[in-house]
């Protein structure tokens, strides 16, 4: 078993979270924040602040049994990459999609993906960032979806590859 990390924001972590973690190969996904400049901020802090944080899920994978090309196209088709003030009615800085990257075989991974994707007609305004500290959010949102037995109200499949 190879276990690794990815990191992606696509919206409200809870519909994030719960389309990883119902993905063969993948271990747990986490919702949480990153790439703002607080250190250990709470959910008041990223929706009240302007602390520059996204909501993002850390997926944690079996890299023998899923690849990382695998997850970012999950990512592509789990949210809607061509929305630019958030996701669905979920509207704010926190929400805009973004992948943040551990190494340049991933930037240049996501990048492909991308350029597959405006090749197929999409204007992708997913940024490409820097892995940074990754701050999990409160218990109360963690497994959301499962807990509550709800499923997501701005997340859906869509095939895009």
């Amino acid at each position: 078993m190879s276990i690794k990390n990815a990191y992606f924001a696509g919206g409200c972590f809870w519909g994030v979270e719960y389309y990883f973690n119902k993905e063969d190969g993948v271990l747990d996904a986490l919702s949480g924040f990153m790439g703002g400049h607080l250190e250990n901020p709470t959910y008041q802090d990223i929706c009240y602040k302007d602390t520059g944080h996204l909501e993002v899920v850390e997926v944690t994978y079996d890299s023998e049994k899923i690849s990382y090309e695998n997850l970012a196209k999950l990512f592509f088709e789990i949210h809607n990459p061509t929305q630019s003030n958030g996701q669905g009615p979920d509207i704010g800085s926190q929400y805009l999609s973004a992948v943040f990257v551990s190494n340049e075989e991933e930037k240049e991974i996501v990048k492909g993906l991308i350029k597959k994707l405006e090749h197929n007609g999409f204007n992708i305004v997913t940024k490409i960032l820097k892995k940074q500290t990754f701050y999990k959010a409160e218990e109360y949102h963690q497994y959301y979806y499962q807990k509550t037995g709800k499923t997501p109200y701005c997340h859906s499949y869509t095939k895009r590859f």
